[in-house]
C-alpha cells in the first residue's frame, strides 16, 4: 500500500509517499481502507521531532481517519468487515498511522459512521470532536441554559464546539478574525457572533450577556486572550485552555474577584476508559445529526505536506483533511 512516511523529523518536505506493508490484524485489530486522514497540529508537531511525543523513525502520521472495515480480528464484536467507520484519536506508536490507503488499530479506537456523514467529515471526528467534547462536558460541566464564548471558533475545533454546545443547550458566542469564519461560526449555530475579543472590546461580550459575561470560556490561545478571559467571565464560571502558544502575565485578583476557575486540558491525558465513552458520546450526537464537521480543505495523499504546512499556517477554516481514495 502507499502511505506517507516520515524518515526523518523536520519540515513538511521530509513527508513522502512511499510503498509499505500493512500485516493482518490481531485478535482486537481492524485493518480499515482508508479514504481520508484528518491533520492536527498534533501531528505537525510531531514530525518536527520537538513534541513532547517523538515516535521510533521510520513512521506513518496520523491520529484520525474514516474508511470501511476490510478484515477485523477473531475477538472483534464492535464492527464488522464493510462497515463505514471513522477513526478517533489513535495513541501515538499503537497504529500503522492513518495518512496512508489502509491502517491497523485496536477495535475499540473505531466506531460506525452513518450514512449522512461523508468519509472526509468522519476524518474531521477524532481529535477535534474530542476535544470539543471533553471541554465543555468532562471540564466546564456545561448546562442547558448557560452562556459559552468559543474564543477562536472557525477552526476546526471551535466550529465542532459550537455544535456541541447548542446541542447541550447553550447560548454560543463564538470569535473569529475574517468574515468567512465568522459566516462558517454563524451557520455551525453561534447566537452571537464578534471579531476576536480584546481588553477594549470586552464591552462587546458584556453587552450580549446583560452585564454578566459568559459562564465558560473555550480558549485556544491562552497565551493572547487569558487576561481579557478573566475580566470577561462571569462569577463562579469557568475557563478551559484547550490551547496556548507561550507565556502571558495576568492579574490572579480577577480570580479571587470573580471566584472563577481556569482549567486546563489535553486529550491525551484521558484513560481507556475515559476515551471510549468520549467516542460513545460522539458517535450518538453524529447519529442524531447535531454534529457535523465542517471541511476546510482537502489534499491528495500525494501533497500531504501542503496539508501540515495549511495547518501549522492557520490557512484554512474548519478541518484541513487528507483525501486519500
Amino acid at each position: 500500500m502507499k502511505a506517507i512516511r516520515i524518515n526523518q523529523f523536520g519540515t513538511s518536505e521530509n513527508l513522502v509517499v512511499e510503498q509499505t506493508e500493512i500485516h493482518m490484524p490481531a485478535e482486537n485489530e481492524v485493518r480499515i481502507n482508508l479514504y481520508a486522514a484528518g491533520v492536527n497540529p498534533s501531528d505537525v508537531y510531531t514530525s518536527t521531532g520537538t513534541y513532547a511525543i517523538k515516535p521510533d523513525l521510520p513512521y506513518t502520521p496520523g491520529l484520525d481517519g474514516a474508511g470501511i472495515v476490510e478484515q477485523v480480528g477473531e475477538q472483534v464484536t464492535n464492527i464488522k468487515a464493510g462497515d463505514r467507520v471513522f477513526i478517533a484519536s489513535l495513541p501515538s506508536g499503537k497504529s500503522s498511522g492513518t495518512i496512508a490507503e489502509k491502517v491497523i488499530c485496536e477495535s475499540r479506537f473505531v466506531h460506525s459512521l452513518p450514512d449522512h456523514i461523508s468519509f472526509e467529515q468522519g476524518a474531521a471526528l477524532g481529535i477535534p470532536a474530542l476535544t470539543a467534547y471533553r471541554a465543555l462536558v468532562s471540564k466546564a460541566n456545561v448546562k442547558p441554559g448557560q452562556t459559552v464564548l468559543i474564543h477562536g471558533a472557525s477552526g476546526a475545533v471551535g466550529l465542532q464546539a459550537v455544535q456541541i454546545a447548542k446541542a447541550l443547550g447553550a447560548k454560543v458566542i463564538g470569535t473569529a478574525s475574517k468574515e468567512a469564519g465568522k459566516q462558517l461560526v454563524k451557520e455551525a449555530g453561534a447566537d452571537v457572533v464578534l471579531d476576536h475579543i480584546t481588553e477594549q472590546t470586552v464591552y462587546a461580550v458584556l453587552n450580549a450577556t446583560d452585564g454578566k459575561g459568559p459562564d465558560v470560556i473555550i480558549e485556544f490561545l491562552a497565551n493572547a486572550n487569558l487576561q481579557t478571559d478573566l475580566q470577561m467571565i462571569a462569577k463562579q464560571g469557568v475557563i478551559v485552555v484547550v490551547g496556548n502558544r507561550g507565556e502571558i502575565d495576568i492579574n490572579p485578583r480577577l480570580i479571587m474577584q470573580k471566584e472563577c476557575d481556569v482549567r486546563g486540558m489535553v486529550l491525551f491525558n484521558v484513560t481507556v476508559e475515559e476515551h471510549e465513552q468520549l467516542i460513545s458520546d460522539v458517535a450518538q450526537l453524529l447519529e442524531n445529526k447535531l454534529l457535523k464537521p465542517v471541511i476546510g480543505h482537502s489534499y491528495p495523499l500525494e501533497q500531504a505536506g501542503k496539508a501540515f504546512d495549511a495547518v501549522i499556517n492557520g490557512e484554512h477554516n474548519g478541518k484541513v483533511v487528507v483525501k486519500i481514495q
